[in-house]
This record gives structure tokens, sequence and C-alpha cells, in this order.
């Protein structure tokens, strides 16, 4: 992460809010991400459509900005890929058990004011300030 600007961060963030505001004022909907996907997989959801588009164009964005900046795609993982995969799974079951992602209660739950809300993002900030200080040290599992 060497090289982050603060203006590609400021940039990233208002995007990121942009798109929340969007979401939320034409469609009413919450920019929750894991819940967005979890709905758009789930057959029984009447209007699933908007919830494809909307991972679409996460993804063709991400795709985009990559061909852009060849940087993006430089990536040194600090872990096997095992463990990457077992962390994902981790923070969908987590996501899950909150009832929502950081970007559901860190982006639109904080802009509501919601106390839930902060109290996740808290504690999501909290659990990642701990898994940096574990990986740092050189702490490990198995």
């Amino acid at each position: 992460m060497h090289n982050l600007t603060l203006l590609n961060s400021l940039l990233g963030g208002m995007l990121i809010g942009l798109a929340a505001a969007v979401l939320w004022i034409f469609n009413g909907r919450i920019a929750g991400v894991s819940t967005i996907v979890s709905d758009a997989i789930d057959t029984s959801q009447d209007n699933r459509a908007w919830r494809w588009w909307f991972l679409i164009g996460l993804t063709v964005g991400a795709t985009i900005y990559s061909l852009c900046d060849p940087r993006a795609l430089t990536w040194h993982p600090v872990m096997s890929e095992m463990w990457l995969v077992v962390a994902g799974l981790l923070v969908g079951v987590g996501a899950r058990m909150s009832n929502g992602c950081t970007s559901g209660h860190g982006v639109c739950g904080i802009a509501q004011l919601s106390r839930r809300s902060v109290l996740a993002t808290i504690t999501f900030i909290l659990c990642g300030m701990l898994t940096v200080w574990v990986l740092r040290h050189g702490v490990t599992l198995l």
C-alpha cells in the first residue's frame, strides 16, 4: 500500500458515497454489498435484475480501473491462498451475522445515524487493527 495517495483515497471515498446515494435516491435501496450478493443469488427474491446490474457494475468498474492503472494489479500476498479463502469465508459469515457488511454499515448505516451501524463499524475497525497487529508481529496459525 505504498502507492496510496490522499487524492486517490479522497476520490475513491467520494465515488463510493456517490454510488450509495444514487442507489438510495433512485432505487430506495441501501448499498450493502453482502446483502445485494445474497439476494441476487436467492431465487425467491423479486426484482433481482438491479442487483445483478449493480454487481456487474462493480466488476466492470474494477476492470476498467485496473486497465487504466497497471499498478492496481500489483499484489504481494502476506499469507497463503488457503488462508485468504478462509478469511473471505469468515468475512462472509460475519457479514451475515451482523446483518450487513462494511459498505452497508460503514457507508450507509452511519450516514443514516444508525447506532447499530456505528457499533458494527467500530467492531470492523478494531478487528482489522487486531488482524494487522497479529500478522505484522509474526503470530502464525498452523
